[in-house]
């Protein structure tokens, strides 16, 4: 079996970022208890060594004690959660990906400017919640076009576009010509899609022509790696999207004499080498 692996696989700039933000307060010294609200990144192999390591995880803020550490996941948190916790005596180490950091200032000036948000995103995704804690009343989540088309929005409004960081570029543009038919005014767009991912999106679409499948590695809950399984499904190339190389075992790809790989932003490079690995010793 021929394999061809992306060169832009694993971990992206926020991620590792965050991660060795997240290293720094575990060798400080301090011994007062570590907690992540929320995980850090949308990686369960990850989670689990920070979990040996005494890294707490908790889902809600009340979880997190007064005078303990409490690290900011890579994906942001709505901004009322962050003043709880401070208030509490929390220390906060922010570990927020820059890039979500830039989105949320970018629609909080817009918004306080008096535009509505229309955000492309995922409504139960926590860089979304965080988003729109920057977004004031009135905003719009959809996840499609179509449910942008469904929405009914008033003329003479003025409206603000942006996109979870890690949204499809593409789907982002048909966005906003059809907003550009249905507002003569016009909508402004903001830049909020990170570079990364549209960098490994493209890749992705590029690969998927030269292969006979595709096997995408990391979390089932992370954004960009589904995102980067469903350009490659776009193009019509059969996809695996497994999150560690027990997903691999017993499946037969031996019908397929060239498989591309590539891994979402949060995966680590010993895991897409392990899985490299295997697939070329079929």
């Amino acid at each position: 079996m021929d394999v061809i692996r992306a060169r832009l696989a694993g971990f992206c700039m926020g991620v590792g970022l965050a991660l060795k933000k997240l290293d720094a307060l575990l060798e400080d010294g301090d011994s007062r208890p570590t907690y992540m609200l929320g995980p850090i990144i949308h990686n369960p192999q990850v989670l689990d060594d920070y979990a040996r390591r005494g890294v707490s995880l908790a889902q809600t803020p009340q979880e997190i004690p007064a005078g303990s550490r409490a690290v900011i996941r890579a994906h942001g948190i709505p901004r009322d959660v962050e003043t709880e916790l401070r208030c509490r005596g929390v220390k906060v180490v922010d570990a927020t990906c820059p890039k979500v950091k830039r989105a949320q200032l970018l629609i909080d000036e817009q918004t306080q400017a008096g535009r509505k948000l229309l955000l492309f995103g995922e409504d139960d995704h926590p860089e979304v919640r965080g988003l729109l804690s920057y977004a004031g009343p009135g905003a719009f989540v959809f996840e499609t076009p179509g449910e942008l088309a469904a929405h009914p929005l008033a003329p003479g409004t003025p409206y603000v576009l942006a996109a979870q960081t890690t949204q499809d570029r593409q789907g982002f543009r048909q966005i906003q010509d059809d907003l550009a038919a249905r507002l003569p005014e016009g909508v402004p767009a903001l830049e909020t899609i990170c570079d990364a991912t549209r960098l490994r999106q493209d890749e992705a679409i590029r690969l998927a022509g030269r292969v006979d499948c595709a096997v995408v590695v990391g979390g089932k809950a992370s954004g960009n790696t589904r995102r980067l399984a469903q350009v490659i499904e776009g193009e019509g190339t059969p996809t695996l999207l497994v999150e560690s190389i027990e997903d691999l075992r017993g499946l037969n790809l031996t019908p397929y004499a060239r498989v591309g790989l590539t891994a979402g932003a949060s995966t680590p490079k010993s895991i897409i080498d392990e899985i490299e690995a295997h697939l070329l010793a079929l």
